[in-house]
């Protein structure tokens, strides 16, 4: 009876410390879905196509070169196309974010809040991620997102800073990276679901980032109905050419937009 009572606890002694070694640190599991936005190491460029879909209205298409030196807390946001938008551009230095327009040579205060040329992307969803920092697990649960193993957490703001004040995350357990986000109001009104489907990977140095293919983000607020459905505005944000070599420090700069737009 001594021998089975030993055998039995250490079969369950065995089980329970199994069980511990699969359960998933949810702070560090967050902690990475944020730092895999970020590029701390070095320079950042890509070429950005954001296509605005509006029920009823049709497309528009916006070209821009986004710049990131998040190390400096710095970004340049230059817009190519189309050729009535050339030459505008974002630019963020100082915890500052500046909006120029060369139609009038004038810099415009903005806020990384704000809708990015009017379609339903904000500014910040082009710059480093904050989930571990200016939001706080109010729950996780492990789930499947079609195929994928993640966790789901639910989060609300712990800084004023932060984007929304409550926003639900779906993140692969085994990689760390957002497939799905909902922002939501303080009230719990569903603002915008972002889908990010794939991602794509580039070596720089002995790191590897993963980047985004592409964001497909729905507003919640923005729509219209057509027959008996009512259909959503969306954009999709389609990245390519991404590189991760020195940029010149002038392009983190006020007079490089300047000389950007008259070229």
């Amino acid at each position: 009876m001594k021998i089975k009572t030993i055998v039995i606890s250490t079969v369950l002694l065995f089980s329970t410390a199994f069980c511990f070694a699969q359960s998933i640190d949810y702070d560090a599991l967050l902690k990475q879905a944020q730092d895999n936005t970020a590029f701390y190491e070095t320079d950042f460029k890509a070429n950005y196509t954001i296509v605005q879909d509006v029920p009823g209205e049709g497309q528009s298409v916006t070209e821009a070169i986004l710049y990131r030196r998040d190390k400096g807390g710095k970004w340049t946001i230059l817009i190519t196309a189309p050729s009535k938008e050339k030459g505008k551009g974002y630019l963020q230095f100082d915890n500052n974010i500046w909006f120029y327009d060369p139609a009038d040579n004038r810099f415009t205060f903005t806020s990384a809040k704000d809708k990015f040329q009017n379609t339903n992307a904000n500014t910040s969803d082009f710059t480093p991620q904050r989930y571990y920092t200016d939001y706080k697990i109010d729950s996780a649960a492990e789930v499947e997102l079609g195929k994928l193993s993640c966790v789901l957490f639910t989060l609300s703001s712990k800084t004023m800073d932060a984007d929304y004040p409550l926003i639900k995350l779906w993140v692969t357990k085994d990689d760390g990276l957002v497939r799905m986000k909902e922002d939501y109001s303080l009230s719990g009104q569903k603002l915008r679901t972002t889908a990010i489907p794939s991602y794509q990977s580039v070596n720089s140095g002995s790191r590897k980032y993963s980047i985004p293919v592409s964001m497909l983000i729905q507003d919640n607020l923005r729509g219209k109905k057509i027959g008996n459905k009512v259909q959503y505005e969306k954009t999709q944000v389609t990245i390519t050419n991404p590189d991760f070599s020195k940029v010149k420090d002038v392009v983190y700069t006020k007079p490089y937009l300047e000389m950007m737009s008259v070229k």
